[in-house]
């Protein structure tokens, strides 16, 4: 078999194509994998319409939440075997020589490789790994939930731990979508009281389910933040940003108490204002967080293995990865896509 199925991105302004690519082969420090899963992060959706600074080289495969089995290795891969059960991440690779890297901050590394961006990801049968950064999977564990936890579960695992809360204190997740109603899962598992804050009830409703105290719907008061401030006896000690809309950012800040940090994973397109004033006032921290180090890696997939974690999603095929897009773009997917790939 030289050949492998696979949705490529031919333009940033077509629909993905759906088709038989050239099969890879692993070099000395990967790993062919046989996908099984794959996580759908709105990442992918960004990558697809090419909306960032730095674009992808066309053509190119997307996927950065998927997981299956090894069924070859390269020359110098001592991490991993054939048959053992494997995932990339946005963290492909690293240059393991930079400062960052030497300080355990990997995903600062300006040399970074990000799958599905600057490699080929797995959205499709087949996929490489790079043997010394790929997650490699708990035995037990429903492999079919796993993909989410590769980005959105370590993303906002990270992002939680950037707000530097202490078990007992309020912590407020603002967006409950694919990445904000497993943060709130996370966030009581980490022993935090949880405040959900999203424009859609449905959302809320999913933020209860997975553990909200407090659930607020910013369209239906007249001030959000201090709708939290209020239940929450003088507002929350941390925030995690995971909403994509620029109205969330300041809202979130306005719902800090003195001392407070907010932790920002979503990636709108705007800018947001910060009241300086306030912000040395109140001795506020705002804290940009981007997925997660290796070891992060390993905590988040223990939280999962542990049955801590349950990733609300539903099981979709790779050829309806179009539609996909679509409802992603229209904000009407509940919890995590996977495409199924066996």
């Amino acid at each position: 078999m030289n050949t492998m199925k696979a949705a490529l991105v031919q333009s940033f302004t077509e629909p993905l194509v759906i088709g038989d690519v050239p099969l890879p082969s692993p070099g000395p420090f990967q790993a062919l994998v046989r996908v099984r899963y794959s996580g759908v992060c709105h990442t992918d959706l960004h990558a697809a319409h090419g909306d960032w600074p730095v674009r992808p080289t066309l053509p190119f495969v997307p996927g950065h939440e998927g997981v299956g089995t090894v069924i070859e290795i390269g020359d110098q891969v001592t991490r991993l075997k054939v048959g053992d059960t494997v995932g990339n991440a946005w963290l492909w690779s690293a240059c393991g020589d930079c400062e960052y890297c030497q300080t355990s901050w990997e995903t600062l590394c300006p040399d970074q490789v990000n799958g599905g961006y600057s490699v080929d990801g797995s959205f499709g049968t087949h996929m490489l790994v790079d043997s010394r950064y790929a997650p490699i999977i708990p035995a037990g564990v429903d492999v079919a939930a796993v993909g989410p936890i590769l980005c959105a579960g370590v993303t906002v695992y990270k992002g939680l731990k950037m707000t530097d809360t202490q078990p007992g204190d309020w912590l407020l997740i603002s967006g409950i979508g694919g990445l904000g109603h497993i943060a709130v899962e996370y966030a009581r598992a980490m022993g935090r009281r949880v405040v959900a804050i999203d424009i859609d009830d449905a959302k809320l409703d999913l933020a209860v389910q997975h553990g909200a105290e407090v659930t607020v719907n910013a369209a239906s008061v007249e001030d959000p933040a201090a709708e939290i401030i209020e239940r929450t006896g003088g507002g929350v000690h941390g925030a995690l940003v995971t909403a994509v809309n620029a109205h969330a950012f300041p809202q979130a800040v306005g719902s800090l108490r003195r001392g407070g940090t907010v932790s920002l994973v979503g990636l709108p397109p705007e800018k947001f204002p910060l009241d300086i004033f306030t912000t040395v006032l109140f001795g506020l921290t705002v804290r940009g967080s981007i997925v997660g180090t290796r070891r992060d890696m390993t905590e988040a997939l223990d939280f999962f293995a542990r049955g801590l974690i349950h990733p609300t999603y539903k099981l979709r095929h790779l050829d309806e990865i179009n539609d996909i897009f679509t409802d992603m773009s229209a904000g009407d997917i509940s919890g995590r896509i996977v495409l199924d790939l066996n």
